[in-house]
């Protein structure tokens, strides 16, 4: 009985021991961990406040920390209706400086201390210091969004708390504090890392201090305050604003729906992404009342039949594999052909393989994915990331549709050849496998994310690159660099070629089913021919064909880019 009753002494013990570590770990959480947080909570209670920050939250940057989501720093008329003497007269002298209706301006006072939503130049700052009212200012209020923000699918955007079970997600999902008018990342970078990214509370306020009854104390005067906010965390990408600027611009004039990627030719580092049809951010309403679910969706990672882009695996097989050289000779009788039809309908004739990558030939890919046989097609697909959707930093939802073992199943091996039947691919996995070719054929995969880091600096999160892995031998990226050139040179893809420097690569058009048919258009290719620097991926939806609708696009990247 004694040995029990010592026993169960000793275990009581370390019961209380335990009971006192976690006490002592909530205390310390809440005294150091979470202090800033709580003692921001604790002030807003004693207090009328305005934030001088729209979201406060970290900022999404370029590689060169240059913010991508185009936000302001606009003066704005801050209101504090408690101090404010004749609420009439002040509400109808400031309507007629923002010129709008006085009912509309005492609407605001209604709603307590806050920002009016109108940005103000410098006389109307003047105008406002004569009203002298300690109640009204005009105050630097900084937004996330501006005008025109840069990769908007890829950053997304925010939105309101709208369900209980959201707000459960997001509290149990970290240590931050959520409020239901708290604005979160609803999509994309921004509701990938909504934790990191989240503020605890605005880096500057204005506020009115007031007693417990909610009466001012100390004759209510207006203080502003500076915080640092150590809580969020920027987001640094791989992308160039500059490069990224480029390519939307261009596509603004000449692709309404598509997807342009541009990669660090070696690196696989994505220096650019844009889609289209795309979104501002600060004007979701809008848009969402336009609906349409196309402009919201990243269609750099969105799978598309890649067409005769495809035909690159196909070489790259027939040539690791010996089954080919760039000299061997092959006949193309055009719309004649048993096995596929090829898109020349008069046929090539007697053509080398270089000329029938440079041409587009559809039955000699044909002949040579039978030769091949589906499973070493597969497997030299797979070599080039055809089924390999991860991007580093930007883990998309994985999509099942792309499935390189159908490529096997009855019937398909000849579609597949050419890019159509089962063959998908997004814009990305594109741009890698010609970044693969340029690379001496060692496959990396895409990143996007490079680090998180505080404000200061402080890298807290660092996403490495890929170390590469090998997929092909020098001897056939040599030849396959050779078959590429000759595309743009005088082959189907010369609307691509770049003057001087020279540019290589390969044209696609997939011919779409249903109804109204249509084509996807494809170019992917690299720029300079000596010292590779710049990969880039063109889909155009609703093209004529991959020459005429995506090199061009293509061509004109790649100068704009050279040029700066």
């Amino acid at each position: 009985m004694e040995f029990l009753r010592q026993k169960r002494q000793v275990a009581l013990f370390y019961l209380f021991i335990l009971a006192f570590v976690l006490l002592i770990y909530h205390f310390w959480t809440i005294q150091v961990r979470d202090h800033a947080s709580y003692s921001w909570l604790a002030a807003e209670q004693g207090c009328y406040s305005v934030a001088l920050e729209d979201v406060p939250r970290g900022r999404i940057l370029d590689r060169n920390l240059i913010p991508l989501t185009a936000g302001t720093r606009e003066k704005k008329v801050i209101v504090f209706p408690m101090l404010i003497d004749n609420k009439t007269a002040v509400a109808c002298t400031l309507a007629g400086i923002l010129k709008v209706e006085p009912a509309q301006v005492e609407s605001y006072f209604k709603r307590g201390a806050c920002a009016l939503p109108f940005n103000l130049g410098d006389e109307e700052c003047r105008e406002i210091e004569l009203i002298q009212s300690k109640g009204v200012l005009a105050l630097p209020v900084s937004t996330r969004y501006g005008g025109r923000p840069l990769a908007s699918q890829v950053l997304g955007h925010l939105g309101k708390i709208t369900s209980p079970s959201e707000y459960k997600t997001l509290t149990e999902g970290g240590a931050k504090p959520y409020r239901y008018n708290d604005q979160v990342g609803k999509n994309g970078l921004e509701a990938i890392y909504e934790q990191d990214l989240k503020g605890l509370y605005p880096k500057s306020a204005v506020r009115v201090f007031h007693d417990a009854a909610g009466k001012l104390t100390g004759g209510g005067p207006v203080i502003e305050e500076n915080l640092n906010d150590k809580g969020r965390r920027d987001l640094v990408l791989c992308i160039d604003s500059l490069i990224q600027q480029i390519v939307e611009d261009i596509m603004d004039r000449m692709v309404i729906k598509g997807a342009v990627v541009v990669m660090e030719a070696g690196s696989g580092d994505i220096l650019a992404m844009a889609g289209r049809p795309a979104y501002q951010p600060a004007h979701m309403e809008e848009y969402l009342k336009m609906g349409g679910q196309d402009r919201f969706s990243d269609h750099c990672t969105a799978l598309y039949q890649p067409g005769s882009v495809f035909k690159v695996v196909v070489a790259a097989a027939a040539l690791e594999e010996g089954l080919v050289t760039p000299g061997t000779m092959f006949t193309c009788t055009g719309e004649k052909e048993s096995l596929i039809h090829c898109w020349y309908r008069p046929g090539h004739g007697s053509l080398t393989f270089a000329e029938a990558f440079a041409q587009s030939c559809n039955p000699v890919f044909a002949r040579l994915a039978l030769e091949l046989g589906p499973a070493k097609l597969i497997g030299y697909a797979r070599r080039l990331g055809m089924e390999n959707q991860s991007i580093t930093g930007y883990p998309v939802q994985f999509d099942s549709r792309q499935n390189l073992e159908l490529i096997g199943a009855p019937y398909n091996l000849v579609n597949s050849s050419v890019g159509q039947g089962p063959v998908l691919a997004t814009p990305v996995q594109v741009a890698e496998m010609i970044n693969t070719i340029v690379s001496g054929g060692f496959y990396h995969t895409p990143r996007l994310v490079k680090e998180l880091r505080t404000e200061g600096g402080d890298i807290t999160r660092l996403f490495k690159p890929s170390p590469g892995q090998q997929s092909l031998s020098q001897k056939t990226v040599q030849d396959l660099q050779e078959l590429m050139e000759m595309v743009t040179e005088r082959g189907v893809g010369r609307e691509a070629y770049v003057p001087e420097q020279g540019s290589a690569g390969k044209t696609g058009t997939a011919q779409l089913s249903g109804e109204d048919g249509g084509v996807n258009a494809w170019f992917a290719g690299y720029a300079p021919l000596a010292n590779p620097r710049y990969v880039v991926a063109v889909l155009v939806e609703g093209g004529v064909s991959g020459g005429e609708s995506a090199a061009p696009v293509f061509k004109e990247i790649i100068e704009k880019i050279l040029s700066n």
